[in-house]
């Protein structure tokens, strides 16, 4: 049998997902998606063991990124691992699955009617985690990643407390330009990327100071450079972008970086370049207004007024996806019921969900199993699932990511103004 990565026994059989379907009843174990990058610098808060941030050897450079709910392969240069980036479903007769697969035979009984409407799962979410900021870049929009063969990258980030006891080296992210900056003064920054050195795109820009507890809306089209701290970050399921900034973790930027995702015929073109930006939301003077996300106690939350738990929306802004974070009280328990199929993690704390054990890991040895990442297929999404917090002292906080069309939040966001 193949191995994905470090994981044994790939198993892909019609019988090894129906069996993992009822085993857990449709609430799926997954196994951790770690991501190397080549060009970033681990910030080693990702929980992993501190001795297995660089367990792929210097080509591949560190992890500083874990996927979360991904039906998509990571796109990282020819040394890939065939399922990275892929979240792996446990098999109760041992070994993974692929989850693409899964949801392949399964369909709608996994993401209901997402099935009919964009097929594959259609977002997922990571961690990422690197000890500088990332070099100023952009996501490609949906009429430019067609032309590679892709879809758009809307994103969108949260900053949890429980996984940022510092702020790197630099906690500010830049996002879009400034309202008077000209697109001759944004190409000859482009121009400067192919000169080497430092192009300075970033003079162009405004940084703002990141606040844990608090998130943005990066729709595809935004220049940024996202700060050094570690983020959780629900997306489009898509790896496609264009790095714009030459230097960047104290090291030049490969041109390949820029060209990643140009078709062909305009690679060397700097005015394509340009046409991937989204020039009225990167010079909006309303910027922090648009795309700041502060978080937002959930309709039906606020409703229960439950002391046991509290849920919050913390994206909300996006068509393509949406989260929200529940916090469950020391000794509490919560059944909720949802509308759509949804990937999760633990961040802090431990107790069970539909009896299975779910704890937050606080180290891990690359390569293990993990009880912090489920995914809710649709079904188990609306007969809720009931989450019991085991300790007497601390909350038990997870993170829940949705894809496109979520239909509470189409049915709370007038009311609670989002």
């Amino acid at each position: 049998m193949a191995n994905a990565g470090p994981y044994e026994n790939v198993q892909t059989s019609e019988a090894a997902i129906e069996r993992a379907m009822n085993a857990t009843g449709g609430v799926l174990r997954l196994a951790p998606a770690w991501v190397p990058r080549a060009f970033c610098t681990p910030g080693r808060r990702i929980r992993l063991h501190q001795d297995d941030y660089f367990p792929l050897g210097k080509e591949r450079g560190g992890i500083d990124e874990r996927w979360l709910a991904s039906a998509i392969r990571a796109d990282n240069g020819p040394r890939t691992d065939p399922f990275e980036g892929l979240s792996l479903v446990r098999d109760p007769d041992g070994g993974v699955i692929p989850f693409d697969e899964l949801i392949a035979h399964m369909k709608s009984d996994v993401i209901g009617d997402l099935w009919d409407s964009h097929g594959p799962w259609p977002m997922y979410s990571k961690f990422f985690d690197n000890e500088f900021p990332l070099p100023f870049h952009i996501h490609h929009r949906d009429e430019h990643a067609a032309l590679v063969g892709k879809p758009g990258k809307p994103e969108a980030y949260y900053f949890p407390p429980q996984m940022n006891d510092h702020g790197g080296r630099f906690p500010y992210t830049f996002f879009g330009l400034h309202p008077e900056v000209t697109k001759d003064q944004l190409r000859e920054k482009f121009a400067g990327f192919l000169r080497g050195g430092d192009n300075r795109i970033t003079d162009l820009s405004k940084a703002y100071r990141i606040t844990p507890g608090t998130g943005w809306d990066v729709p595809a089209g935004i220049l940024h450079a996202p700060a050094s701290m570690c983020t959780y970050e629900p997306q489009a399921a898509c790896d496609v972008f264009a790095m714009t900034e030459s230097w960047s973790n104290n090291r030049e930027v490969a041109d390949e970086l820029l060209w990643k995702d140009v078709p062909a015929d305009r690679v060397g073109d700097l005015d394509f370049i340009v046409e991937l930006v989204d020039w009225e939301r990167n010079v909006d003077p309303e910027f922090w207004s648009n795309r700041f996300t502060a978080p937002v106690r959930t309709l039906a939350s606020a409703q229960s007024d439950s002391p046991e738990y509290i849920e919050r929306w913390i994206t909300y802004r996006s068509e393509a996806f949406s989260a929200k974070e529940l916090t469950v009280a020391p000794g509490g328990s919560a059944t909720i019921s949802e509308r759509d199929a949804y990937g999760m993690i633990a961040v802090a704390g431990g107790g069970t969900i539909n009896g299975q054990s779910l704890a937050a890991i606080t180290s891990i040895r690359y390569g293990q199993f993990s009880s912090d990442e489920f995914f809710v297929t649709s079904s188990a999404a609306r007969d809720g699932v009931r989450i019991v917090n085991a300790s007497e002292t601390d909350d038990l906080v997870i993170l829940k990511h949705f894809g496109p069309g979520n239909g509470q939040l189409a049915a709370e966001r007038v009311e609670l103004g989002l």
